[in-house]
């Protein structure tokens, strides 16, 4: 999350909604001192670990990195103003991210060797699907667990428990999309907090 304050971002959103560190680590399931560490920037969160932390603003995650500008309808994007919601480790791409009214969530997904979505499972409304561009990913949706090299796709109901990992050596690439757009209208995932 290069040049992005995700501490200072999230203690502003925090304190905008009047939520004390202990009310917001509680409604999310973490512990206080995970909220306090990442808003000093002293711990970077994980995918799901963020994800879990803005449902129970709820946030969404496009929402918390595109800022508070909207812009307007937007037709084509170069790769440097695509906004960047992945942590540090692996990185998501979302185009379009402050387009109003979105109605899916197209994504350009980069996951060096041993990344991982995080040991929870992600789960939210809607539906995904992807095409793996280059290297090998492992994906687990559900009980069910594939290894997909370039070439091969996916596409599940987003509900299902799911998680992606790097288990290869070299970096993955994955153009995806899922609709509605997860990473725009956070509130539907209460069910985590």
């Amino acid at each position: 999350m290069s040049g992005f304050d995700v501490g200072n971002r999230l203690k502003q959103m925090r304190l905008s909604r009047d939520l004390s560190q202990r009310e917001l680590a509680k409604r999310a399931g973490v512990t206080n001192s995970t909220i306090s560490l990442i808003e000093q920037n002293s711990v970077s969160p994980s995918v799901s670990s963020l994800k879990k932390i803005l449902d129970a603003m709820p946030v969404s995650i496009s929402e918390f990195f595109a800022g508070e500008s909207i812009s307007q309808k937007q037709v084509f994007y170069r790769s440097s103003e695509l906004t960047e919601i992945g942590d540090n480790t692996l990185s998501w791409k979302l185009v379009g991210a402050r387009r109003p009214n979105r109605s899916m969530s197209i994504i350009h997904e980069h996951y060096p060797p041993g990344a991982d979505t995080g040991q929870e499972m992600l789960e939210h409304e809607g539906e995904e699907g992807g095409v793996i561009i280059a290297g090998t990913i492992e994906i687990q949706v559900g009980d069910d667990i594939q290894q997909l090299e370039a070439g091969d796709a996916y596409y599940f109901d987003s509900r299902l428990p799911h998680r992606f990992r790097n288990m290869g050596t070299s970096e993955c690439v994955i153009v995806s999309a899922n609709t509605p757009p997860s990473f725009s209208d956070g509130g539907d995932e209460q069910h985590h907090a």
